[in-house]
């Protein structure tokens, strides 16, 4: 959908999606190596949305589709309050702290972002916790879509301002 002068996907199930292709094709450099790539995987008290191994080693990815505009270039997740995103955090802070490696990934689906950031002004909590994932360990990763009539994909990696 066309909003002034950027493209925006607002479908959040396609940014999972997305996610998978940029991390199987290589594009996502932080998250390369892994040769199995599972989805929706049971974590807890939760279902995490990848999880990727290598051997014994895992990494655990929970995606989150961004495309709320807050001026300057600069997108915020989450657009309303988000109690399960808060648990999906928390499910991440105990993967870090059992040993394995854990990511935040944000999909940023807008072709004019440019930094993303916590939406503090509509989840307070959220944007604390998830500050506090980030200090213990997990990884925040954000990435622009590259949108066109032709098709969407991850392209470039943006900077998450917490």
């Amino acid at each position: 959908m066309q909003v002034d002068e950027a493209i925006v996907c607002v479908n959040p199930m396609r940014a999972n999606d997305l996610v998978a292709e940029a991390i199987d094709t290589g594009v996502v450099q932080e998250l390369r190596g892994y040769p199995e790539l599972r989805r929706e995987v049971r974590h807890g008290d939760s279902r995490i949305d990848m999880l990727l191994s290598r051997g014994d080693e895992r990494c655990l990815v929970e995606v989150k589709s961004v495309t709320m505009d807050v001026g300057g270039r600069v997108s915020a997740f989450p657009d309303s309050v988000t109690d399960r995103g808060t648990r999906h955090l928390r499910e991440l802070m105990s993967v870090v702290a059992q040993g394995d490696r854990a990511v935040i990934f944000f999909a940023c689906n807008r072709s004019d972002v440019q930094r993303m950031r916590p939406a503090d002004e509509i989840d307070p909590t959220y944007g604390q916790t998830l500050r506090e994932a980030a200090a213990a360990g997990v990884e925040v990763i954000a990435y622009r879509g590259e949108i066109s009539p032709k098709g969407m994909w991850l392209r470039t990696r943006i900077p998450v301002e917490l």
